[in-house]
């Protein structure tokens, strides 16, 4: 039998529509990668480009996903039940993710061989102090949380103007943060080719930098739906979500901190 054409609307799941934007979104951040690594080497402008591009991408998907939430009324609430599942799984990935160079460390640094000189960190190598800008970024990321969760907290409570400025403040550390992170890069006595501890160290906490990147860039986003009323003590699925991953930042770095900067140090 062949339902009336309203019925399939009221169903409570949401039904994803056709979009480009997701493999526009892979494109453009491979395309983003390779600058970075073409900038490290050459110094080429065509991170930028790719910069400008990845943000350009990133606002048009959102402006489709807040039509759908706000104007349309698709998210309903099995459909943020999904969403938030979603979210986890894949917060979980990005777990074995950096799991992955945390084995790769301690299996070196646990039983150094002999092409490290049997030592741990490898003769030549002199690293970064611990208590120095390392433990500024961990003040900076842990006072971020703290004022995202503050954010939260004042959306639930409809104080719209003190959740606006909470997130005006987390992004302001987010940004500190990658700024500090570059700045300890240009200053560093080691590079990626030297050994295996420069390797691991710029993988682990680059790949770590541009997560911070990406998170920034979402609450970016959830900063503009909050100044333009998007969100309601109910319906904030985006500040949520974000949230969550902006936590797991937070928690990889304190683990980053704790073994690659201070005891592997």
């Amino acid at each position: 039998m062949i339902l009336p054409p309203f019925q399939f609307n009221t169903q409570p799941f949401h039904l994803v529509e056709e979009s480009p934007w997701p493999f526009y979104l892979g494109t453009v951040s491979f395309f983003f990668l390779l600058s970075l690594i073409d900038y490290f080497w050459f110094s080429s402008w065509n991170l930028i480009f790719a910069f400008v591009m990845l943000i350009l991408t990133l606002k048009v998907w959102s402006r489709d996903i807040i039509r759908e939430s706000v104007f349309l009324g698709g998210h309903s609430a099995e459909a943020e039940t999904n969403f938030k599942w979603g979210m986890g799984w894949f917060i979980s990935s990005e777990v074995f993710f950096f799991l992955a160079f945390f084995w790769a460390f301690f299996h070196f640094s646990l039983v150094p061989n002999i092409e490290t000189g049997n030592v741990w960190p490898p003769i030549g190598i002199s690293p970064m102090a611990p208590f120095a800008i390392p433990l500024l970024n961990t003040m900076l990321l842990l006072s971020s949380g703290i004022s995202l969760t503050w954010c939260h907290h004042s959306v639930l409570q409809a104080d719209f103007s003190s959740s606006m400025f909470g997130i005006i403040l987390t992004i302001f550390l987010g940004v500190y943060f990658t700024l500090l992170q570059i700045f300890e890069y240009q200053e560093s006595f080691f590079c990626f080719n030297d050994s295996l501890y420069g390797s691991i160290f710029f993988l682990a906490t680059g790949f770590h930098g541009f997560h911070v990147l990406m998170g920034t860039m979402l609450l970016v986003i959830v900063g503009i739906r909050i100044w333009q009323g998007n969100f309601s003590p109910t319906h904030h699925i985006g500040l949520e979500v974000s949230s969550w991953y902006w936590h797991f930042v937070d928690v990889v770095w304190l683990f980053l901190f704790c073994c690659i900067y201070w005891w592997g140090g």
